[in-house]
C-alpha cells in the first residue's frame, strides 16, 4: 500500500483541501534565528472531525489538559499555538490563559471557542505573555499557502522546520494527507511526539480517524528518542475536513486501508525529521529489531537501543562497539536468547547467534562515519518486528540544555 503513496514536494499541513494556516514573530521567543516566527494559526473551511494523544507526563501544560477535553468531543475547526512558553505548572492561571487563546482565536476566526484546540512548547513554570499572544493572533491571516510559516512557528530548538504532505487514490477521489511536527529535546515519546499535528480532506468518522491516529503514532512518534526525557506538552493531533467529497471513509473499506497507508507514512516521515534534527545531533541512528517472539518485544527492544547513552555515544565516536548493543537488548525486558541473537552494524555482522564475529573494526569504524546509521538485531524467536529512530549524542547537546533558560 506504502508504495502507492505520491509525496508532494514542499507539501505540509495546509496541502489537503479545506485547510489554512499562518505564522507571526509575536514576540513570545526570545532565541532562534533573526527570521524566527513563534505564533501560528490553523483554520479549516468547515468543521471537522478530530482526533488526539497526548503525553502520559503527569506533569503536563495547561494547553494538554484543554485539548483532551475538547478533543473527546471528536470534532474542532481550527488550533492556535505559540513556541517559546510551555504553559506548563502555572496552575489555574494556566488554564485560564489557555481557555483566553482559544477565545482570543475563535474571535479573530469568527468561530466558536470550544471549537478552538490550543498547543504551547517553550520553557516550563513561566506564564504566557497575554498582550503579546492578543496582539499577534489579530496579525495572523491564514492562507493555504502559508502553512510552511505554520510550521516555523512551532519550532522551539529545531534548526529547521518539518514539514511532509502526500497524496493516495481510491477510486475516482484521491485524499492529501499532510502534516507538521516539531521536537528536538525532551524528545522520548509515550504517545505521539512533542508536537504533531496532521490533517486530511478525507471524511472520516471520529472513532475510526482516532483508531487511526492512535495505530500510526504507536509505529512513528512513539518510536522516536532524542534525551529519554517525556515532555509535558506532547501533543499529536489529526483533523478530517472531508473537503475532499469522496464520501464517509468506513472501517474495513478500501478507503480506509489507503487513506491509514498515507497517515503512516507521513507520521513515519516526521518522526525520522524528529529523530535527525535532535539537539546537537551529526548522526540519524535507525534501530530495527527483527525475529521477536512479540511486537511488544520488538517494540521495547528497539526503543531501548536507540535510547541507550552508551548507544548514542558509540555513534557519536563511530566505535563500533557491539557491546553496547548487546547491553541494551538485554536490558531491554524482551525475551532473548543469545545463542540465537545477531547484529548488525550497518552491513556488517558483528554478533552471528551467540557469538562475535571477526571483522577488520577499522572498515565498520569508517563506514559508521555517516549522516546515517542503522543497527540491526535479529532475535531469532517468531516473527515480529519493530523499527525505532535517535540521534547520537553530542557536547552541543549539553551546551544547548546546559543553559537553556540563560
Amino acid at each position: 500500500m506504502a508504495n502507492d503513496v505520491q509525496w508532494i514536494e514542499g507539501g505540509g499541513i495546509t496541502s489537503p483541501l479545506g485547510f489554512r494556516a499562518g505564522g507571526v514573530y509575536a514576540g513570545i521567543k526570545g532565541y532562534g534565528p533573526a527570521d524566527r516566527l513563534d505564533l501560528g494559526l490553523l483554520v479549516a473551511d468547515r468543521p471537522c472531525t478530530v482526533a488526539g494523544i497526548f503525553t502520559k507526563n503527569r506533569v503536563c501544560g495547561a494547553p494538554v489538559t484543554l485539548c483532551r477535553e475538547r478533543v473527546a468531543r471528536g470534532k474542532a475547526q481550527a488550533l492556535v499555538v505559540n513556541s517559546g512558553c510551555s504553559n506548563v505548572a502555572m496552575g489555574e492561571r494556566g488554564l485560564a490563559d489557555a481557555r483566553s487563546m482559544t477565545e482570543l482565536a475563535a474571535q479573530h476566526l469568527g468561530l466558536a471557542a470550544e471549537d478552538v484546540l490550543v498547543g504551547s512548547t517553550g520553557v516550563i513554570g513561566r506564564p504566557l505573555p497575554m498582550d503579546k499572544i492578543r496582539a499577534g493572533i489579530a496579525r495572523i491571516v491564514p492562507t493555504r499557502e502559508a502553512g510552511l510559516d505554520f510550521a516555523r512557528a512551532i519550532m522551539t530548538t529545531d534548526t529547521v522546520h518539518k514539514a511532509r504532505a502526500v497524496r493516495v487514490q481510491v477510486g475516482g477521489t484521491t485524499y492529501t494527507v499532510g502534516g507538521v511536527a516539531k521536537g528536538a529535546g525532551m524528545v522520548h515519546p509515550d504517545m505521539a511526539t512533542v508536537f504533531g499535528f496532521l490533517t486530511t480532506d478525507a471524511q472520516v468518522p471520529a472513532d475510526l480517524l482516532q483508531e487511526m491516529l492512535r495505530q500510526a503514532g504507536d509505529v512513528s512518534f512513539n518510536m522516536v528518542d532524542v534525551d529519554m526525557d517525556t515532555s509535558t506538552s506532547d501533543t499529536m493531533l489529526l483533523f478530517a475536513s472531508g473537503a475532499a467529497d469522496g464520501g464517509m471513509v468506513t472501517r474495513g473499506s478500501e478507503a480506509a486501508a489507503t487513506l491509514y497507508a498515507a497517515i503512516e507514512a507521513v507520521a513515519i516521515a516526521l518522526a525520522r525529521d524528529l529523530a535527525r534534527d535532535g539537539e546537537g545531533a551529526r548522526t540519524l541512528i535507525e534501530v530495527v529489531v527483527q525475529g521477536a517472539k512479540t511486537r511488544e518485544d520488538a517494540r521495547i527492544a528497539a526503543r531501548t537501543v536507540v535510547s541507550s547513552p552508551l548507544v548514542k555515544t558509540m555513534i557519536t565516536g563511530r566505535d563500533p562497539n557491539l557491546g553496547r548493543v548487546m547491553m541494551a537488548l538485554g536490558r531491554s525486558g524482551a525475551e532473548i536468547e543469545v545463542e540465537r541473537t545477531s547484529v548488525w552494524i550497518g552491513e556488517h555482522c558483528a554478533f552471528s547467534r551467540g557469538a562475535a564475529t571477526e571483522l577488520d573494526y577499522a572498515v565498520i569504524k569508517q563506514a559508521m562515519d555517516v549522516p546515517e546509521v542503522q543497527l540491526r538485531a535479529d532475535l531469532g524467536l517468531g516473527t515480529y518486528s519493530a523499527t525505532a529512530w535517535g540521534c547520537d549524542l553530542t557536547e552541543e547537546y549539553v551546551r544547548i540544555n546546559g543553559d537553556y533558560t540563560t
